[in-house]
């Protein structure tokens, strides 16, 4: 027999700690090798977590709500044979899986995660548990240890979590008005009644995150959106010409959204300042051009997994990222690296038979665009004899961008260009 200790694995380049949500295993409980054992939040994605060892679940050391650091072991597993670990509670492993943490995290975090795990001292009279990302943004803020255990924490044990944070700065930067105080976005002031037919529906995590995340969008920026109807004739008879084929030679189907995400990357190679986010007084041009697509789940949210790089992939590449990421977010097996690092966001609202949209900024982009549903219009066509009413194919193009950064003129020329790819489209295309 051997003992084992099971350690929150790392679940994207950025992430460094994550929140047990739910144990999948007791104590005692056989487990086999890539087994799911529990189910782990980050600021990115919930995700399950299997074990890489079979055998017994020993002892659970992180308890459901608990936020633990990348690297730290949550349990304790009993294995047959050696395995060559080194025993439990060992001085000198503990240290360096914490110096191993430290050298992996990225510059700003390493020092954070160096502190105790307690940024209070006894003579703070504050006991709390503080996260990493607590830490970091009571760093960044200039907040004080002493500032900081005044901060009332919503989480488990009264710990402060992140939305608590970003509560008590709102209050603590906005000046107080004898006058007329203004109310909260988040947290309006208004009495709800509730009558005994009705039914309390509790948002689930993900809801809690989207409706955050789209409050503080609509805060951060100045949203602006421009149209454009694009001719997507070409497109359509392209695919219904060649669907079959497609799914015969590739053993899957092709969908719109390749064409969409295809058209938005030349365009953003025309106009990079598009590609860019905003710190502080500067901005920040990416290199690459990571597109976002939302993807609707089974439970009615919206999730946003990257295509890296799609500036360097044909139809062909985008289409296989597209169903490769829309199967694993319908399937919840995305990781947090799925989700990180996107520049531009896709979403295709005329799947729900919308014809267009004002979508929110995903930040830290400043631009996000819905593509409509595609409908079979009178149109006026040009041809060498003169001027004809044809039925084409018509899709309305919503771009919202940040207005802080992205003045109209950009902003309307970057829609257009994205018509202009779509409708230039060569009917001709092979296979």
């Amino acid at each position: 027999m051997a003992i084992v200790e099971m350690l929150m694995p790392k679940m994207g380049e950025s992430i460094i700690e994550g929140t047990v949500l739910t144990w999948l295993k007791k104590e005692g409980d056989t487990i086999e090798q890539d087994e799911s054992v529990l189910e782990v939040a980050t600021d990115k994605v919930d995700t399950e977590v299997p074990s890489i060892h079979a055998g017994v679940l020993k002892q659970i050391l992180a308890q459901e709500g608990d936020v633990i650091a990348v690297g730290a072991p949550i349990a304790i597993i009993e294995t047959e044979g050696e395995v060559g670990s080194a025993p439990l509670n060992s001085e000198p492993k503990a240290d360096s899986q914490k110096e191993d943490l430290i050298s992996s995290a990225p510059e700003n975090t390493a020092a954070i995660l160096k502190a105790p795990d307690n940024s209070n001292s006894e003579a703070d009279g504050d006991d709390r548990f503080y996260s990493p990302l607590v830490q970091s943004i009571a760093k960044e803020e200039g907040i004080s240890k002493a500032e900081l255990s005044k901060v009332p924490g919503s989480g488990k044990d009264a710990r402060v979590t992140k939305q608590d944070m970003l509560n008590y700065l709102e209050t603590r930067n906005t000046p107080v008005k004898e006058s007329a105080s203004i109310p909260s976005i988040s947290a309006p002031k208004v009495q709800v009644s509730v009558s005994g037919e009705d039914e309390i529906i509790e948002m689930d995590r993900m809801r809690k995150m989207i409706a955050q995340r789209m409050v503080e969008s609509k805060r951060i920026s100045a949203h602006v959106t421009s149209f454009v109807e694009a001719d997507m004739t070409n497109i359509v008879l392209w695919r219904e010409r060649h669907k079959l084929d497609y799914k015969a030679k590739f053993g899957e189907s092709i969908t719109y959204t390749p064409f969409f995400i295809e058209a938005v990357a030349k365009a953003i190679r025309d106009f990079p300042m598009i590609n860019i986010s905003v710190d502080g007084d500067r901005l920040i041009r990416k290199k690459d051009i990571n597109i976002g697509m939302a993807v609707a789940l089974p439970s009615g949210n919206l999730i946003v997994p990257i295509i890296r790089k799609a500036d360097q992939l044909n139809l062909v590449g985008i289409s296989k990222k597209v169903n490769e990421l829309a199967n694993l977010a319908r399937n919840n097996k995305l990781n947090a690296d799925h989700l990180a690092g996107g520049t531009y966001t896709v979403s295709n609202v005329g799947s729900f038979g919308n014809v267009m949209g004002t979508p929110i900024i995903p930040q830290p982009q400043v631009a996000i665009m819905a593509v409509g549903a595609i409908v079979k219009k009178p149109a006026v066509v040009e041809t060498p004899t003169g001027d004809v009413i044809a039925i084409r194919h018509k899709m309305f193009l919503s771009h919202s961008y940040d207005h802080r950064v992205v003045d109209g003129s950009l902003g309307g020329k970057f829609v257009k260009r994205v018509s202009d790819y779509l409708e230039a489209f060569d009917i001709n295309t092979p296979l």
